[in-house]
C-alpha cells in the first residue's frame, strides 16, 4: 500500500500540474456543436445530435478538424476548486486555499446569465435524445455539485458570500418544475421543461437536504425527501436505477450509479431520515458487485464494460471512498480501481485520456470530464489514506 501511496501522490501532482499549465482549458465530451461547421445542420436537431457524436465518439481527436477549440469549464472549475480545498486540509498548504478561492471567485463571475441565481451551464450547446439547449441554459446537475463545492468552502472558511451563493442555488432549484406522483415528486433537470432523471433529481435533493439542515429550511429538506421517495419507490429489484424512466432511457450505467448513491448518502447523513438506508444498502451492493473487474477497470454498463470511460473511474473513487466507513469493499475496491487507471490511462504529461476502446484509446484531454473529475476523486483518495494511516 506504502508503493501505492506514492503512486498516488505523483499522479496527483503531475495531473495538477498539467491542469494549472493549460491554464483550466481543454475540450469536453459533447462540445461538438460549438464547431463553425454546426451552420451545417441548418437547425436540424437530428443533424445537431449526428455532429456532437460523431466527435464525441470518434476515437480519433476530430476536433482541430472540425474547428472545435478548448473552452474554459465551469464543470471542471467546481471540481478542481473541490480537489483544492481537499488538499489545503491534508497539507495546510495557503496556495491550495488560494486556488481554491480562485476558483470559486471564477464560478461567481462566470454563473449563467439566463437567470439571476447562482447557476451554472456548459460553454457550448448541447444536443440529445432527451432534447437539445443552449450555452447558456443551465442544468441541475453541475449546479448541485458546484454547490455541494461552495458549501464545502463555506464549511472550512466561514467566508459569507459563499453560503449566499448555495441559498442562491437552492433557491434556484426549488423553482424547477417538479412531476408529481403519488410516490414522490421528481426534481426536472433544466428550467424549461419538466425532465425526470434519477441522478439529477438525486443531486439536486442532496444539496437541498445538507444546505436545508444548515439553514433551518424545513420547506427545502420536505422537497428533498419527495425527489428521494420518487428515485428510492423506481430502484430495480436487484438495487438498480434506470438512467429515467421513460422507455428510451432504460440504461443502467456506472457513474449515474455513483451519482445516485453519494446522493442518497448526503441525503440521509444530513437529515438522519433513515427511510431510504435500505435502497442504499441495496444500491451500493449492486454497484460494487457491478460495475467492476478483477483487475479494478471499471464497466461502463451493468452488462458490458466498454467505452472503459474515465467519468465512471472517477466518479466510482469518489463514491467508494465516501462509502469507505460504511462497507469494508469500498476502500480496496478504490484502491484498485485507482491503481487501474493510473497504469493504464494517464499519460506521461500528467492528463487522463478520456476512453479505452477495445483495440485503441481515445487520449484526446478533456478538462472537466477526464482531469478535474480525476483530481478530486484521487485527492479524496489520498485523504482516507492517510485517515487509515497509510503512509
Amino acid at each position: 500500500m506504502t508503493e501505492f501511496r506514492k503512486k498516488l501522490e505523483r499522479s496527483i501532482n503531475s495531473l495538477e500540474k498539467w491542469v494549472e499549465d493549460h491554464e483550466y482549458m481543454a475540450y469536453e465530451p459533447f462540445d461538438g456543436l460549438s464547431s463553425p461547421l454546426r451552420a451545417l445542420t441548418f437547425g436540424s436537431h437530428f443533424l445537431d445530435r449526428i455532429l456532437l457524436q460523431t466527435i464525441r465518439q470518434s476515437p480519433i481527436n476530430l476536433r482541430p478538424l472540425f474547428g472545435v477549440k478548448p473552452l474554459p469549464s465551469t464543470k471542471g472549475r467546481g471540481y478542481m476548486a473541490g480537489g483544492y480545498l481537499e488538499r489545503y486540509k491534508q497539507t495546510v498548504d495557503d496556495k491550495y486555499r488560494q486556488k481554491a478561492l480562485e476558483n470559486l471567485d471564477w464560478l461567481m463571475e462566470n454563473k449563467s446569465g439566463k437567470f439571476e441565481h447562482y447557476t451554472w451551464a456548459n460553454h457550448f450547446p448541447f444536443a440529445s435524445r432527451g432534447g437539445r439547449y443552449s450555452a447558456d441554459e443551465p442544468i441541475i446537475v453541475w449546479t448541485a455539485l458546484i454547490g455541494q463545492v461552495f458549501l464545502d468552502a463555506y464549511e472550512l472558511f466561514g467566508e459569507q458570500k459563499h453560503l449566499d451563493v448555495v441559498k442562491s442555488i437552492c433557491n434556484w432549484i426549488m423553482k424547477l418544475p417538479r412531476e408529481e406522483t403519488a410516490s414522490g415528486a421528481c426534481i426536472s433537470y433544466h428550467m424549461f421543461k419538466v425532465a425526470s432523471i434519477h441522478n439529477s433529481n438525486m443531486l439536486g435533493a442532496a444539496l437541498l437536504a445538507r444546505a436545508g439542515k444548515l439553514l433551518d429550511e424545513s420547506g427545502w429538506i420536505k422537497v428533498a425527501r419527495e425527489a428521494m421517495l420518487y428515485s428510492c419507490s423506481r430502484q430495480l429489484p436487484d438495487g438498480a436505477w434506470y438512467y429515467a424512466e421513460t422507455e428510451n432511457m432504460h440504461w443502467i450505467d456506472n457513474f449515474h450509479t455513483g451519482y445516485n448513491l453519494s446522493s442518497l448518502k448526503c441525503y440521509i447523513d444530513s437529515t438522519g431520515d433513515e427511510q431510504f438506508r435500505r435502497q442504499m444498502i441495496k444500491g451500493l451492493d449492486y454497484f460494487i458487485r457491478t460495475f467492476f473487474e478483477e483487475s479494478g477497470r471499471p464497466k461502463y454498463y451493468h452488462n458490458r464494460t466498454y467505452p472503459v470511460d474515465s467519468q465512471c473511474a472517477s466518479q466510482a473513487v469518489e463514491t467508494l471512498n465516501e462509502f469507505s466507513e460504511f462497507d469494508e469493499r469500498c476502500l480496496p475496491l478504490a484502491v484498485k480501481v485507482a491503481s487501474w487507471w493510473i497504469d493504464n490511462m494517464q499519460d506521461r504529461k500528467g492528463y487522463f485520456y478520456y476512453r479505452q476502446y477495445p483495440l485503441m484509446k481515445a487520449k484526446t484531454p478533456m478538462l472537466h470530464w477526464s482531469q478535474a473529475t480525476s483530481y478530486r476523486g484521487l485527492v479524496m483518495l489520498l485523504s482516507e489514506l492517510e485517515k487509515e494511516g497509510i503512509r
